[in-house]
């Protein structure tokens, strides 16, 4: 089981000119006159009612994307203040907590938010080999375990990945009723191939394949999520995730990571959200990362999700014609600069501030 000790919550609220952070400042983004207003003004807990509650991972690789994605969000929130933000980051991350904590709050001052660590011994053997090493990641698996490391009182919350901006307000999307006691919701896929999510060997199987029978199951991605915490932790999902980890390590029943023991707990009782909340695959493939086009439709959220992410193309020189929908809320002071050990430069002289 996980404890309240495999995490450590650091609060931090505060100024910052975000000198030598690698990152510009954000600008301060301020609540409206209709925004719900909290007891106590000084102090943001995260255990306040009138919060809307973004889960997101943090780590040296992603941190990036991770910082544009905040900005996306507070730059079209209708009640930027009232947005905390929970970040999970990797235990062995060449960036300590302290270190990253200090970098958000110098880049975004005003902040809500509270850094976790994920402990990796907590799912490493669990984890099986992926069509792209990236995908074996154990951070990638930290969603699973939400309902155990943030707060009790955190009964609902919004999983975004890190290669994403979301240009609408969040508001609109924490809003979504999950219905008829469901889980999750998140855009629903129903016209792709489903088999193609899991090998023949599951397929063959009768016994196992057998979990889809009486459901109608739809491809969804686990990369924008409403998730209710509340029933996530009675039903015990992690542990039924965990399960079919287990089996994948014994059966060989899928190629992709994190994604498919979500689509076996869950696809087919998933809340539908409305597809501009996710217009995803935007970097490509899993092997090559080629240019994508949008979905038909309006768009509320543009996710990178593939192999292709549009800071390594943009730096490149090479980027894909929506890569620079993303630029504008690219905060990264060497954005032009191609080394890309840059951003490991920024977590040595942050330490070294903080000796």
């Amino acid at each position: 089981m996980l404890t309240a000790t495999f995490c450590v919550g650091i609060r931090t609220i505060g100024g910052g000119d975000g000198s030598g952070s690698g990152f510009s400042e954000a600008p301060e983004y301020r609540n409206g006159v209709e925004c719900p207003v909290s007891v106590n003004r000084e102090v943001v807990s995260s255990c306040d009612p009138d919060l809307v509650h973004v889960a997101m991972t943090l780590d040296s690789e992603y941190l990036r994307g991770s910082v544009a994605a905040v900005h996306s969000v507070l730059r079209h929130a209708s009640c930027p203040e009232n947005v905390f933000f929970h970040f999970i980051a990797a235990e062995f991350d060449p960036a300590s907590p302290r270190v990253l904590s200090k970098l958000v709050r110098s880049t975004f001052p005003s902040l809500n938010f509270k850094i976790y660590i994920f402990r990796e011994d907590t799912v490493i053997n669990l984890i099986s080999s992926s069509i792209r090493l990236a995908l074996e990641n154990p951070l990638n698996y930290a969603r699973n375990y939400l309902g155990d490391i943030l707060d009790l009182c955190v009964d609902r919350v919004i999983y975004l990945d890190s290669d994403l901006v979301v240009v609408d307000d969040i508001h609109k999307l924490w809003n979504t009723t999950l219905t008829n006691s469901r889980v999750i919701g998140a855009p629903e896929y129903c016209h792709a191939n489903f088999t193609k999510y899991f090998t023949d060997a599951f397929w063959s199987d009768p016994v196992i394949s057998r979990v889809f029978h009486s459901r109608k199951p739809c491809y969804f991605n686990t990369g924008v999520m409403v998730m209710d915490l509340v029933r996530w932790r009675q039903g015990n999902y992690r542990k039924r995730i965990e399960n079919w980890m287990e089996i994948q390590r014994k059966r060989r029943i899928y190629e992709l990571g994190s994604l498919p023991p979500f689509l076996l707990v869950f696809a087919g009782n998933v809340e539908a959200i409305d597809h501009r909340w996710n217009q995803h695959g935007l970097g490509g493939d899993n092997v090559r990362g080629s240019c994508r086009s949008l979905h038909p439709g309006p768009v509320s959220l543009l996710h990178w999700s593939g192999k292709g992410k549009p800071w390594v193309r943009l730096d490149a020189g090479n980027p894909c014609p929506l890569d620079h929908l993303w630029k504008p809320y690219d905060l990264y002071k060497g954005s032009l600069i191609k080394d890309q050990s840059s951003i490991s430069s920024i977590f040595l002289g942050f330490s070294s501030y903080l000796l």
